[in-house]
């Protein structure tokens, strides 16, 4: 039904918007938050720019792609290549902290809040933050998990150590050898845990946190939440946009609320009970 009728949207300026956000989350029973790749992008986790040329200009001379999700997808001839490009990209990406604290004012407006987070981004920032990593449900993945490129079997694995070393180890391009991943049980390469197609590997941890995200969802389906979505796209809104709009029309005590420089709207369905803001989430927030 949402696709078929008009959508509903509103623009405020920061400051209102910052203290109806402060409200809303004050006023709920408890706040599930859908995060997309936006909120990172407010973070200072850009792809491209000058954070691409500060940390890949080698790569983009050689190579010829100019940012850094481009690059994620590049046929590279040697897993040599490969892994010294991925490494430097988990490097920059898992194991560094962006450059805002949007995160972690993120958290402290969640403070003393029954809250629960969805989220397709893979770059761990809510546990960098501080977020209680069994209100956390990771979606398509994390950058500091290796799977089997096959799979052969169903387990990730840390990379963190081996990437250090990748970063450290790495010359022309090119890391040794010896460094490459290769899987423990078959031996074929390591692949990053990245839901790229039907090969992404669901472990254990993950079937967990589906099983706590649903349970949160089960719990609150009538009670007063607040559906926050920040900085989701149409990429794959079947996992946060979509679902957060069926949620809200199934229960009328809900209210959604979305942040997005581009996608800010929701369905006519539930306006009323929908504020939508197309606005910087790092300046809200802030």
């Amino acid at each position: 039904m949402y696709i078929r009728n008009a959508i509903f949207e509103s623009t405020k300026d920061c400051s209102p918007a910052a203290s109806r956000l402060a409200q809303e989350i004050e006023a709920a029973d408890a706040v599930l938050v859908g995060a997309g790749a936006g909120l990172s992008t407010a973070a200072g986790f850009t792809y491209g720019g000058e954070r691409f040329r500060a940390n890949f200009a080698d790569f983009e001379a050689k190579y010829g792609f100019h940012d850094m999700y481009t690059g994620g997808f590049y046929p590279f001839p040697t897993q040599e290549e490969k892994w010294a490009y991925w490494s430097r990209f988990i490097g920059c990406n898992r194991y560094s902290d962006p450059p805002k604290p949007v995160y972690a004012q993120l958290l402290a407006l969640l403070a003393g809040k029954d809250y629960f987070v969805l989220t397709t981004n893979v770059d761990h920032c809510f546990q960098k933050a501080g977020f209680d990593k069994r209100r956390l449900f990771y979606t398509q993945g994390d950058y500091g998990l290796w799977q089997c490129a096959k799979p052969c079997h169903d387990k990730t694995y840390d990379n963190e150590e081996a990437v250090r070393r990748m970063l450290e180890a790495q010359e022309n391009l090119r890391v040794p050898a010896e460094l490459v991943p290769r899987c423990p049980v078959c031996g074929a390469p390591m692949e990053m845990n990245l839901r790229a197609d039907d090969r992404f590997v669901q472990d254990e941890g993950w079937y967990r946190a589906a099983g706590r995200y649903q349970d949160f969802v089960r719990r609150h389906k009538n009670a007063s939440t607040l559906y926050l979505e920040l900085g989701v796209g149409l990429n794959t809104p079947g996992i946060i946009k979509f679902n957060f709009w069926q949620q809200v029309a199934e229960n009328p005590r809900a209210k959604y609320l979305c942040i997005s420089k581009t996608d800010a709207y929701a369905p006519r369905e539930i306006a009323d009970r929908s504020l939508c803001w197309k606005e910087d989430i790092a300046q809200i927030l802030a």
